[in-house]
């Protein structure tokens, strides 16, 4: 248990931070166009010119960076079947070669069907709110067993309902998003 103080106070900074990155623009995006912001604000956006580019450089610089360490689970599957099943011999070629068709198929992927906002709400319901508001609360409940009416215990069970109901709702919604893009998309357009 050494390490539990050191990480949970890197997790409450690392939690600010993030919320201290996301809040304003999320607020100041809401002020200045209402309704009318796109999924990618940086869209929505027409000048200063400067800061439009940086920004697109600050999110591939982030992109490129988080989808490796998304994408590596994948990576080593492809790697695992390509070498135990099909008997490719394994080694730096087999690497590059898997890894450049993969990165090109997600691409191909992403081009093809840009509802990025829609299936970020479709499959987020799925699997970020339960990870993130109402299992760790179950958890937290069934494991600490706080007093029953307790502020622990009325603060978990609001977020297990505010979890379940973000669970049913954003599918839905995220649904109902790209269907409404696939009304009006053309492909390759």
């Amino acid at each position: 248990m050494p390490s539990k103080k050191p990480m949970w106070k890197g997790v409450v900074v690392a939690y600010i931070i993030v919320a201290l990155c996301y809040f304003p623009v999320a607020l100041v995006g809401y002020w200045a166009f209402g309704n009318h912001v796109d999924d990618n604000i940086l869209i929505t956006l027409s000048k200063p010119k400067w800061l439009i580019a940086l920004a697109n450089m600050m999110v591939v610089i982030h992109v490129i960076g988080s989808y490796q360490i998304y994408a590596m689970p994948v990576f080593d599957m492809i790697e695992t079947v390509l070498v135990k099943k099909l008997r490719f011999p394994p080694g730096l070629t087999l690497r590059l070669i898997a890894r450049t068709l993969y990165v090109a198929f997600t691409m191909f992927i992403a081009i093809t069907f840009p509802f990025f906002g829609g299936l970020l709400g479709f499959f987020g319901g799925f699997a970020f709110a339960p990870t993130t508001y109402f299992l760790p609360c179950i958890m937290w409940l069934a494991i600490y067993k706080p007093r029953r009416f307790s502020l622990s215990w009325f603060t978990n069970w609001i977020c297990i309902i505010l979890g379940v109901l973000l669970m049913v709702l954003s599918p839905i919604g995220g649904l109902r998003q790209i269907i409404m893009d696939a009304k009006t998309y053309k492909f390759y357009s």
